[in-house]
């Protein structure tokens, strides 16, 4: 370790990391932080945001003032680094000049070319742009692939300077209230005549609007924010309209954002951070995505219209453990897809099935809908996949014929091609794939039946997706998450200043309040019975928690307490996410009178019924369910796997447990039981 770790403390979704170690570019000790967030593997790699603070510039300042950015970090999984860039721990500069802005403050983000500087440690460039991000990347595992920079009036220039000289490096660039044209300014004429030997004229150099001048568009975009009460606007010293005029001539797009009301100070800093962190996470991930080499799964051909035998783990029986055991999986037939399952998701349907609750639910039976595979053969007449694809299955087909009235209307995705059979545990042509050791057959199950090392699916049931995406992540696709985000953009189109209600929050549930979040509702109400699920909730967007068993005032339901204390008349959408009847009908009476909305997701069990007062829709309430949020697998799951790609659409906060082999399935059926995972992700 070359780091001496000196504090670590749990933070908003993560951890903080005080840290010191000896320079080589300062020559001094340097102190640092690292904000990790929480992740299942904290093996895996993680894309980093640096921050450059101004004049005050230790690592502390951004901790204590600027709170807000490890919740926005956490949310987004990137790893924050917060460098204290003067060198105060070792080689002085003796004499007067040693003011805030000069020496004890910071080192300008220059490399020092004055012998008296240089000396003395002042090389804060080298130290940011190379010394810091091999460290940190060595000792924790973060920017390894993908680092961004961001930074604070002189860091804000360190920031914009940094990256111009370096576009390849960094993924993404912003700052707040910059000094942007420091030749032309007072700090920067100061700043320059000191550090370096050939002054100003050597400081065009470190001039971010001279540097975009003749570097162009090296980003999509650059963020700035600047207070409009900025005494350091006013009198000349940052330029953010000269930089952003430079920009535009040379073709580097710059959103500039004047903030009405808002000074130089951390207030300022810590009110849009969170804006800022998810303008740099959209960039990194994508970033990241396009660097990481993924090892991709082999998979053999060589079987190709020939029996496989591999293994799976069956449901014997209902309420019994899932056994282990070898199959024999067919090729397959006509309009069908043998695939290799590399990951599988556990789903609360799985269970669902499993504890005997499914009218529909078979034994012996193979298990699992969500999951990322590999084409390893095809079928007479398949054409939209090939050996080799990368498909997410899907347990709601799209057959997208022009005679299928489903799949050719926007109103729904419940393409019933195939439907009967999939009920029924077998292929479209009436028979099974699957055989176990006796020769007996086995059942299919929502036409996926993933819990097994090889399976058959319809093609109608295969999304073909971008090879490069990590098929142990966006397996989540398959069934929950994509069925929450759905049940909010798709069915019920939550509009922009909605308040919405969630009940039961599983990963489902999170991924309503996700959706919810990301449509722009102005207020979202996470109810549940397990206060523990409170902060993953908090951390998704929702602004209020309740505890529908114990946090209720003496006497009200919580569709009173919803609709008659936290609001006054209810909320615009409500989302049921239990399958608990009961809190179906909870969610829909605290819908608002007169226009509320609720959906009903969860899946109840067998013999359950709805009730409510008639009362309740005559007064102007809808009461509405969703299947897969509405999306057609074929031609949505990859639309959602391309904006995962993109960095639009984070979904690696709801993997909480992570197993090594098909056989390990029943340890991710015991966790998904323990109430503290959202989705467990099974690696074969």
């Amino acid at each position: 370790m070359k780091t001496n770790i000196l504090s670590r403390i749990a933070v908003s979704g993560g951890r903080l990391f005080r840290c010191s170690h000896p320079s080589v570019s300062t020559g001094c000790d340097m102190n640092f932080s690292v904000f990790k967030p929480t992740l299942p593997d904290p093996t895996s790699p993680l894309p980093a945001m640096y921050w450059l603070s101004g004049l005050t510039c230790s690592d502390e300042n951004f901790v204590t003032k600027a709170g807000s950015a490890f919740e926005a970090a956490a949310r987004n999984n990137v790893a924050l680094v917060i460098p204290d860039t003067s060198p105060r721990g070792g080689k002085r500069v003796d004499g007067d000049d040693e003011s805030w802005d000069l020496g004890v403050g910071a080192g300008f983000y220059v490399d020092a070319t004055n012998p008296k500087w240089k000396e003395g440690g002042y090389n804060m460039y080298s130290y940011i742009h190379s010394e810091l991000p091999d460290l940190v990347s060595e000792e924790f595992n973060v920017g390894t692939h993908a680092r961004s920079i961001c930074g604070h009036s002189m860091g804000g220039h360190g920031a914009l300077t940094i990256a111009l000289k370096n576009p390849s490096d960094y993924a993404a660039v912003s700052a707040f209230a910059p000094i942007s044209n420091p030749t032309e300014c007072a700090w920067g004429v100061k700043a320059f005549t000191n550090y370096l030997d050939g002054g100003v004229s050597e400081g065009a150099d470190y001039d971010a609007t001279k540097l975009v001048t003749s570097k162009g568009g090296s980003f999509d975009d650059i963020l700035i924010d600047q207070g409009m009460e900025d005494s350091f606007l006013k009198d000349g010293q940052l330029k953010p309209e000269v930089f952003k005029r430079a920009a535009g001539l040379s073709g580097q797009k710059v959103t500039l954002r004047m903030q009405e009301g808002f000074d130089h100070s951390y207030f300022f800093i810590n009110t849009f951070i969170g804006d800022h962190v998810d303008f740099h996470a959209k960039r990194l991930h994508a970033s990241h995505r396009s660097k990481v080499s993924l090892a991709e799964p082999s998979v053999d051909t060589s079987m190709t219209g020939k029996d496989i035998v591999c293994k799976a783990m069956v449901a014997r029986g209902p309420k019994q453990p899932l056994v282990l055991e070898d199959i024999t999986v067919s090729p397959p037939r006509a309009g069908e897809v043998r695939v290799k399952v590399v990951a599988n998701a556990l789903c609360h349907t799985d269970i669902y099935t499993l504890d005997g609750l499914d009218p529909e639910g078979l034994f012996p039976s193979i298990l699992g809908h969500e999951a990322g595979c590999i084409v390893e053969s095809v079928g007479e007449g398949v054409t939209s996949v090939k050996p080799g694809d990368h498909v997410v299955p899907g347990y709601t087909p799209q057959c997208a014929l022009p005679s299928c009235v489903f799949c050719m209307s926007h109103k729904t995705n419940l393409c019933p091609a195939i439907r009967g059979t999939q009920g029924q545990g077998v292929m479209p042509d009436g028979t099974t794939r699957f055989k176990d050791k006796d020769g007996k057959e086995v059942f299919h199950f929502m036409g996926c039946s993933t819990m097994a090392e090889y399976t058959v699916l319809a093609e109608i049931s295969c999304a073909k997706i971008d090879k490069e995406a990590p098929l142990d992540k966006v397996c989540l696709f398959g069934c929950g998450v994509s069925t929450g985000l759905g049940a909010v953009w798709n069915t019920c189109k939550v509009e922009k200043g909605s308040t919405v209600a969630v009940f039961g929050l599983g990963a489902v549930g999170l991924s309503v309040i996700q959706g919810a979040r990301m449509a722009g509702a102005s207020r979202i109400i996470a109810v549940d019975i397990n206060p523990d699920k409170f902060p993953a909730a908090i951390k998704e967007g929702a602004s209020d928690c309740v505890d529908s068993l114990n946090g209720l005032p003496s006497g009200k339901t919580v569709q009173q307490y919803i609709a008659g204390t936290l609001t006054q008349w209810g909320v615009d959408y409500s989302f049921d996410c239990t399958g608990n009847v009961e809190v179906m009908r909870a969610a829909l009476e605290c819908a608002h009178r007169g226009w509320g909305t609720s959906c009903v997701i969860g899946v109840a069990a067998s013999g359950h019924e709805l009730s409510t007062r008639p009362f309740q829709l005559v007064t102007g309430r809808v009461w509405k369910g969703t299947a897969f949020g509405g999306w057609k697998t074929r031609t949505d799951i990859p639309k959602l796997v391309d904006q995962y790609q993109r960095g639009e659409l984070p979904i690696e906060q709801y993997i909480t447990h992570v197993y090594e082999g098909v056989g390990k399935t029943n340890e991710a059926v015991d966790a998904l039981h323990s109430g503290s995972c959202l989705r467990s992700v099974v690696k074969y």
